[in-house]
């Protein structure tokens, strides 16, 4: 990996991690390790601003494209980090119970 995902501008993801990827609890201290330092060519080979120049970055490239499952320690942790960003967030309640519907918002469809 000497030679593979070389930048040099940190990674950083200030919109879903403003205190850093390894205090947020989603990554461990190695992987946050790891986003940070190659994170930047991460992000471009996946979206296109970066030719990859190595195989283990065209091999990354086939992966963000979904040619291929995630098999390096580089990809296993992209794929982790694109699928926490691209969820929605939980919703949690004081009370403890399920959000109430509202039955103005009924969208069955009535046209009998």
């Amino acid at each position: 990996m000497a030679e593979s995902f070389i930048t040099t501008n940190r990674f950083f993801d200030n919109k879903h991690y403003p205190r850093g990827f390894s205090r947020h609890g989603d990554f461990t201290i190695k992987e946050a390790q790891i986003l940070e330092r190659h994170g930047q060519a991460f992000n471009e080979l996946d979206l296109g601003k970066r030719e990859p120049a190595t195989e283990a970055e065209k091999l990354f490239v086939a992966m963000c494209r979904g040619e291929r499952e995630a098999a390096t320690v580089e990809e296993k942790i992209w794929k982790k980090y694109t699928s926490r960003i691209s969820r929605p967030k939980r919703f949690h309640t004081l009370s403890g119970g399920k959000p109430q519907l509202d039955p103005s918002d009924d969208y069955t469809d009535s046209d009998d």
